[in-house]
């Protein structure tokens, strides 16, 4: 029972402190502008935008099933696809946002009978995901530094900012890998699913087109709100957005709830762009993504996924 009790009330610390954050964001900009920003937004969008989650979770159940059965472990298509909204559902409403991929580990794992290589599948597909999006976000803060993916006057002194980002976030991906990553099991498993020649380009090709997906999201809600114009406008909210998306593997908050939206307040002024366009965006972006989780709630109470 007060094991319990603590659980609960991590839970709500985790809930306050993503609602602070939010607060927080909300009083650093022009709330008015802010407002208006988000009333901007064209109700037309959401169908293209909801249609590209679709194709994401699609994508990423295949990607999810190449991985484990390169680790020998069956997975029906169909199991995968409704497995990954579960997931992604759970992520969604619980704090850390990675307790729904824990639970799609234990439910394939317990139905496949070998918990590990599960483990390790839902690890290294996760991973494969993250690996490109590091390089990707890396290569749009090199162009936002040098000039060259601005609207306006980069500010450098506000590089600290997503140069601490980049060190917290590498250090988290390297301490979740580390800990492990003596064990023979895993070393095997990463060669066997991703490291190989033969699976690599399939994993970032893979890879590549999940986070495609992500930005063009993105790109909807900034087409829906009017803020693509030019070429270099798609350019750089699409470039913007991978940073956001590395910003929420930081596990601090709800679903990526407040980390994402500081992100946006500094990252778009960095670029040129007003601050409350950004926050606008993410919390668009929020949104629309537990909008499109929640076919994952028809599945939460189901058994353990048979897999053949």
């Amino acid at each position: 029972m007060t094991e319990l009790r603590q659980k609960r009330v991590r839970l709500a610390v985790r809930w306050l402190f993503t609602v602070l954050i939010i607060g927080f964001v909300i009083r650093s900009v022009d709330a008015s502008a802010l407002w208006q920003e988000l009333a901007g937004f064209s109700p037309y969008v959401l169908v293209p935008a909801l249609v590209l989650t679709v194709v994401q979770v699609a994508l990423s159940a295949w990607r999810w099933r190449y991985t484990v059965e390169r680790l020998g472990l069956p997975l029906d298509y169909g199991v995968a696809v409704r497995e990954y909204y579960l997931a992604t559902f759970l992520n969604q409403v619980l704090p850390g946002g990675v307790l729904g991929d824990v639970n799609r580990a234990w439910r394939h794992g317990t139905g496949a009978g070998e918990r590990l290589s599960a483990v390790h599948g839902v690890a290294i597909e996760r991973f494969s995901g993250q690996l490109v999006l590091v390089v990707v976000a890396i290569s749009v803060a090199w162009l936002l530094a040098s000039g060259q993916l601005t609207t306006g006057h980069w500010n450098g002194g506000l590089w600290l900012g997503v140069g601490i980002l980049f060190v917290v976030v590498a250090f988290w991906l390297a301490l979740k890998v580390g800990i492990a990553d003596y064990l023979q099991r895993l070393r095997r498993d990463l060669y066997l699913s991703l490291l190989n020649r033969m699976v690599l380009p399939v994993q970032i090709g893979s890879s590549l087109v999940v986070l495609a997906t992500y930005l063009g999201v993105f790109l909807c809600l900034a087409w829906g709100a009017d803020y693509l114009d030019t070429a270099a406008s798609v350019a750089i909210i699409a470039g913007l957005g991978s940073i956001l998306l590395l910003s929420m593997v930081i596990p601090l908050t709800v679903a990526g709830w407040g980390i994402r939206e500081g992100a946006a307040a500094v990252l778009w002024p960095m670029a040129g762009l007003p601050a409350e366009q950004g926050v606008a965006l993410s919390v668009g972006y929020g949104a629309l993504v537990l909008i499109s989780s929640l076919p994952g709630m028809v599945f939460l109470f189901t058994g353990r996924p048979e897999n053949g």
